[in-house]
């Protein structure tokens, strides 16, 4: 028979994290797309705000978009280039 020693009770109350009274609240960002703004292709002003000086779509975390805002976005930069309304890439003459 195998003899089995008795270990020590641990709390169980050791494994949970503490409360986090003295840390500031977490506060959350914005979205730089207000709720009367419009994502789409003729949208310059919108559009023109989430591309970087080179023409390149920012990332969602610069941005501070959802990922659904980013998606339709994206769609929507990309529809403005093919359509010629804005470069696909900028000079830098």
């Amino acid at each position: 028979m195998k003899q089995t020693m008795d270990k020590p009770k641990r709390s169980f109350r050791r494994h949970f994290k503490p409360i986090r009274r003295h840390l500031k609240p977490i506060r959350r960002h914005l979205s730089p797309i207000r709720s009367g703004d419009r994502i789409d292709y003729k949208n310059m002003s919108l559009i023109s705000r989430f591309i970087s000086e080179q023409g390149k779509i920012l990332s969602g975390r610069v941005n501070r978009l959802t990922s659904k805002q980013q998606r339709l976005m994206t769609n929507a930069i990309k529809r403005a280039r093919i359509l010629s309304l804005l470069p696909f890439l900028y000079n830098e003459n």
